[in-house]
């Protein structure tokens, strides 16, 4: 399966709304709790200024960006890891995507109702982080349970196991997320064999509404989001989910990008959020110019060359010989593959060679 992110958070903090913008296909959205059931799922292009700019030199018949998988997950509330608000169901959702985009509530608003009475986007962070918390030490409880017979009869990997799951036990109860913890090599194991859902890479998003974007004067909330995620080493994005679903749905791009321009937006926050949440899932891009197309692909970083020919096609990685590799930035002094071929700059690689990002491939194979 794909990598994907999933869209996390209270219920009413634009959730759908955002997601709707990011694939640009309109979805349920109330302004009452639990409008999102099933999660919905979508893919999106990843923004890259590279792929346009191979594409202007070569002039491929077609350009082909690499994508992202995004689910759209119900509200979370407090007592969901017991159940409460179909809590267990929304947090099994979460458990199987790969990174976590954490949505949090920044505006104020008298007609989309709000699980507290006031606004602060700290206080809604710590009831989810907490919910998934302790979900995760449920699951922990439950695994050591089951290993505890074998380590109490003097089983060596058990007692191992057992070891490192009450460290993990012992850091969850102290309110902290898996991610932070610092493991030997099993129980980094033990982590993704149980898929802990506070193991996952976090992206917070502070959702603020259309005329705070547009004026640039965050209020008090967005700065607390901002001072919290430099207090606390996480990275932060700002966005209005209502105006880049506003921007999104324009057909025009003419009259988006005069709308871009008018309310001083250098950059569209879909955009931000999509490529932060490349970066979550450590991904990298390689670039293929075969069949006059120009392709991204999406591998993760330490990815060899044999296994990146196998994201374009199974053959490929089984037949692998050879790849001619180059990177993206050496084209723009030649404007010419077959001058760059000519300069040298196009050099083999064997099996053992690991895509970086911005690299240029073409796979040699046998069939």
């Amino acid at each position: 399966m794909p990598l994907q992110c999933g869209i996390v958070g209270l219920p009413n903090v634009g959730k759908s709304t955002l997601f709707s913008a990011l694939v640009q296909r309109e979805v349920p959205a109330d302004i009452y709790p639990f409008t999102t059931i099933e999660p919905n799922v979508g893919v999106v292009s990843v923004p890259d200024d590279r792929l346009n700019r191979l594409g202007d030199i070569l002039q491929p018949e077609k350009i082909i960006p690499t994508t992202l998988r995004i689910v759209d997950i119900a509200g979370l509330i407090k007592g969901s890891h017991h159940g409460e608000g179909l809590g267990n169901q929304f947090l099994s959702q979460i458990r199987e995507v790969d990174a976590i985009i954490h949505l949090v509530r920044c505006f104020s608003s008298e007609q989309v109702t709000h699980i507290t009475p006031d606004l602060d986007p700290i206080c809604d962070i710590d009831i989810v982080d907490t919910e998934l918390i302790l979900k995760d030490l449920d699951t922990v409880s439950s695994a050591m349970e089951k290993v505890s017979k074998k380590a109490q009869s003097g089983d060596a990997v058990a007692s191992k196991v057992q070891e490192n799951l009450e460290l993990i036990s012992s850091h969850l109860d102290s309110g902290k997320s898996a991610r932070e913890l610092i493991l030997d090599e099993q129980g980094e194991t033990l982590l993704k064999e149980f898929s802990l859902i506070t193991s996952k890479p976090v992206l917070y998003v502070g959702n603020e509404n259309e005329e705070e974007a547009t004026s640039h004067h965050p209020r008090s909330a967005t700065d607390a989001l901002i001072r919290w995620g430099n207090a606390n080493n996480q990275e932060v994005i700002i966005l209005s989910a209502a105006l880049e679903h506003e921007l999104a749905f324009l057909e025009d791009e003419e009259e988006r990008q005069f709308f871009m321009k008018e309310w001083a937006l250098e950059q569209a926050g879909l955009e931000m959020l999509i490529q932060s949440s490349y970066h979550l899932l450590n991904l990298i891009t390689f670039f293929t110019t075969e069949s006059n197309h120009v392709q991204a692909w999406t591998v993760q970083k330490g990815t060899t060359a044999p296994q990146a020919a196998g994201q374009i096609h199974s053959d490929f990685e089984s037949g692998f010989i050879r790849a001619d590799v180059y990177h993206y930035e050496d084209i723009f002094q030649t404007c010419s593959e077959p001058k760059l071929r000519e300069a040298g700059k196009i050099r083999s690689e064997g099996r053992d060679y690991v895509v970086q990002d911005g690299d240029v491939v073409q796979f040699k194979f046998n069939v």
